[in-house]
């Protein structure tokens, strides 16, 4: 079962209120996206712990129902 990209992304927005997301649908099949993800919330973190974040926000649905996704996170530019 695929997931829409409006959906990781509000996934993403409700786990990190002031992120930034681009989502993209790599292959257009709804199981392989890549996503941009920017917010403070990452100040200070590792990548690792940054993407653990994002990972915590989808609550479990990468590897299910959302089968790949490429990620890339950051801090916003001051």
């Amino acid at each position: 079962m695929a997931m829409d990209a409006a959906m990781i992304e509000q996934l993403i927005r409700d786990g990190l209120p002031d992120a930034q997301v681009t989502i993209e649908d790599l292959r257009g099949d709804g199981d392989h996206y890549a996503a941009h993800v920017v917010s403070a919330a990452f100040k200070g973190k590792t990548r690792v712990q940054q993407h653990q974040m994002v990972y915590q926000a989808l609550r479990g649905r990468v590897g299910n129902e959302l089968h790949a996704l490429a990620l890339q996170t950051g801090v916003p530019q001051e």
